[in-house]
């Protein structure tokens, strides 16, 4: 398989240091920049670089090696997607928590960059697209068994072992073949990862945590009081007294303070869950993203310019912003942020209720208390956040309006994305 357009599989590159030129792939994303000794852009450039030619490298070598029968086909495909996108122990993993995660400060805008184009191009390792090109191959011998091996840039190999396949002719060959439809991603992925596309090149990382969260990190480190409406039995879905499913992917936030410290630069996307009846507008379940930005000399000026740039890559340069006043316990002082509407431009329609704006998000400046749970100074540093729910950012982007529609596997519908 040729690497995409736009995609360099050799060129120059700085000259690998004496410790990458005696390890493997596997090797080499099992440690951190700094073990491999990697200091400068260039040297990201070139490492990330040679990830993806072994992974173009392990492509060809199994197209070429081809397989003997259909469940062999499948299986190799498999093994190979595991291998590397794998959640668990998939090369691509161990990049984004040694390299990405783990890198310095400096060369973490460059890394983050690197990074989603390295995603990106593992979507030629999904089990469809490697379908499309790898072919059966035929069989040296008509009976018995026959091992099949394809070895891997690690040195290791994938092994399967295949029984004899007799092979039909069909008795017209200008019939066409049997195609199996392929999927697409479910538009609140799209639009998900359109945001992490946008942050990621701003230098922010993704962070996760979980969805079963303690009373503590979902509403007390965050500094909301027991007697807000939120912590009603009739708002939050408790699992007992003291174990909510999380309403917010806020308690990350604090998770990550803990974790790392201060400065801090994340996006934390995930599921989150209220006690909303299903309508038009709201689901038990819905996706949220939050952004959170700790470091010396932050002000609400960095906020307004991040939330702003963010909207006109979003929707587009057209698009203008505005900032009013709110209350939220976690920030002070909070805002509530809208744009433009995207239907009328702004002149006023029955979407925007004929006011030309579209309120999206809530933001502002980390409340001091909030720091200080988390473990930072708030003497000598400052941060702001802000939140949004990426399934109405979807139906705005798509014109849909029915949240329900997300969520019913309605495949009439989720095709046309």
């Amino acid at each position: 398989m040729a690497a995409p357009k736009g995609i360099c599989r050799g060129g120059s590159r700085t000259a690998p240091t004496n410790t990458q030129l005696t390890m493997t792939i596997d090797e080499k994303v099992r440690k951190t920049l700094t073990e491999l000794g990697v200091i400068d852009a260039a040297g990201v450039g070139a490492l990330f670089a040679e990830v993806r030619d072994a992974m173009y490298g392990e492509i060809d070598a199994l197209i070429s090696h081809g397989a003997a029968s259909e469940s062999e086909r499948g299986k190799l495909c498999k093994d190979l997607r595991d291998r590397w996108i794998s959640r668990k122990n998939g090369v691509l993993s161990f990049v984004d928590n040694n390299w990405l995660k783990a890198s310095p400060k400096e060369l973490k805008p460059t890394v983050g960059v690197k990074f989603n184009e390295l995603r990106q191009d593992c979507a030629v390792v999904e089990v469809p697209v490697l379908l499309k090109d790898v072919s059966l191959r035929e069989q040296a011998s008509r009976g018995g068994e026959i091992p099949a091996t394809v070895s891997t840039s690690s040195g290791g190999s994938v092994t399967a072992a295949v029984s004899h396949v007799t092979r039909e002719v069909p008795s017209d060959l200008t019939l066409p073949g049997n195609r199996r439809p392929l999927g697409s991603l479910h538009p609140v992925t799209q639009v998900q990862r359109e945001i992490e596309e946008i942050f990621l090149n701003l230098g922010f990382r993704i962070e996760s945590g979980p969805e079963i969260e303690s009373v503590y990190y979902n509403f007390d480190a965050l500094n909301i009081p027991e007697s807000h409406p939120s912590r009603d039995d009739w708002d939050t879905l408790y699992i007992d007294s003291k174990t909510v499913l999380r309403t917010h992917t806020s308690p990350v936030q604090i998770r990550a303070m803990e974790k790392y410290g201060a400065p801090l630069y994340i996006i934390i996307p995930g599921k989150c869950y209220r006690h909303d009846n299903p309508d038009a507008s709201h689901s038990p379940m819905f996706h949220q993203i939050e952004g959170l930005a700790i470091d010396s000399d932050i002000t609400f000026a960095d906020l307004k310019g991040t939330l702003d740039f963010f909207a006109k890559k979003l929707f587009g340069e057209k698009i203008r912003t505005r900032f009013q006043p709110s209350f939220f316990p976690f920030t002070e002082p909070s805002g509530e942020v809208a744009i433009s509407c995207i239907f009328c431009g702004g002149e006023g329609c029955r979407v925007c209720k004929e006011s030309g704006w579209i309120e999206v998000m809530g933001c502002g400046m980390v409340h001091p208390q909030v720091l200080r749970n988390g473990g930072i100074d708030p003497e000598k540093y400052t941060g702001w956040a802000f939140g949004l729910g990426i399934d109405r950012f979807a139906m705005m982007k798509y014109d849909i309006n029915d949240i329900q529609l997300f969520f019913q596997s309605d495949v009439r519908f989720l095709k046309q994305f």
